[in-house]
């Protein structure tokens, strides 16, 4: 069905006639009268009851109007949409679950906020499947830690995490892989960064931990932690958002291991304005972010001497 035999159509019932509407479309007659039959046989009814020169629509031609008008509509809503610079729509964002739950809430509450017009769609999953989700456009944009691929993907730079090993309270200080009692590490799936990252600080120091135990959130990796069934590595921003904290001991990793890059990315060409908006609030909350923690830092050394 052909957007151009619909407006023809459209054209025909709201002029009255075929005469009005090849005026009004600056068409010849004959070619609008020709288009109408070529829309009839195609859907194979009658759109119009024919008496002489009068045309009068047909039962199934007022049927296919309302949806001329729907689907017309719609194709000019989505061509204004294109060249539109106001954010509006469905914006679908996928992120990490510890950036979903600790860095979304404030610069997301803003953003909504600002652009009323834009709903939010929020999944949680590991970089790996944001990374596949987003490549094969079934989300807008994502938030994830490096390492990502880089192509087909545009990034900008959000939240240097700091990353602790979290163990129960009490537990002898973990300088290695050797220090961890029990030797049992507590992750997300496999594709998790931060498994990742606990892995290799075990292979570089020639150790394996005797078992890797999968849980899906990480308030229950926390309690499983507190509960001395392990440890785990996160970003320690984490442990502000865990009730139990004070149960918790927590313990530094090496320098060149410690950090982990946040970013926010999307695929190459489709920074959208709802996209583009997104980006502008949450790199100027990060920045804001950036700047408190510094401050705190300051206050903390001089208050230490």
């Amino acid at each position: 069905m052909d957007l151009g035999d619909l407006q023809i159509f459209r054209s025909v019932v709201h002029a009255g006639g075929v005469t009005r509407a090849a005026e009004q479309l600056r068409r010849v007659q004959s070619n609008v009268t020709t288009r109408v039959r070529q829309l009839e046989a195609d859907l194979g009814v009658d759109l119009f009851i024919r008496e002489g020169k009068r045309l009068h629509l047909s039962p199934a031609g007022s049927v296919l109007l309302d949806y001329a008008d729907r689907l017309l509509d719609l194709a000019r809503e989505a061509r204004e949409a294109l060249h539109d610079d106001v954010p509006r729509g469905l914006l679908r964002l996928g992120s990490m679950e510890s950036t979903a739950s600790v860095r979304l809430p404030v610069p997301m509450n803003e953003y909504l906020r600002r652009y009323p017009d834009v709903s939010l769609e929020l999944s949680a999953d590991s970089p790996i499947k944001l990374s596949a989700a987003l490549l094969n456009g079934q989300i807008d944009v994502a938030l994830a830690a490096e390492p990502l691929p880089d192509a087909p993907f545009e990034k900008v730079p959000l939240y240097n995490e700091e990353l602790v090993i979290v163990a129960a309270n009490g537990h002898a200080p973990i300088k290695s892989p050797k220090d961890a009692r029990p030797n049992v590490v507590l992750a997300f799936e496999t594709g998790c960064p931060y498994r990742m990252r606990l892995e290799d600080w075990f292979a570089h120091s020639g150790e394996m931990p005797e078992r890797i135990i999968e849980i899906t959130s990480y308030h229950a990796m926390l309690g499983c932690v507190v509960a001395g069934m392990g440890i785990s590595l996160l970003p320690r921003m984490v442990l502000s958002t865990f009730p139990d904290a004070q149960l918790l001991s927590v313990h530094r990793l090496p320098p060149g291991i410690d950090r982990a890059m946040t970013v926010m990315m999307w695929r190459k060409g489709t920074l959208s304005p709802k996209v583009r908006t997104l980006r502008d609030v949450l790199v100027q909350h990060a920045g804001t972010n950036h700047a408190a923690t510094n401050k705190a830092k300051a206050r903390r050394r001089m208050n230490g001497k």
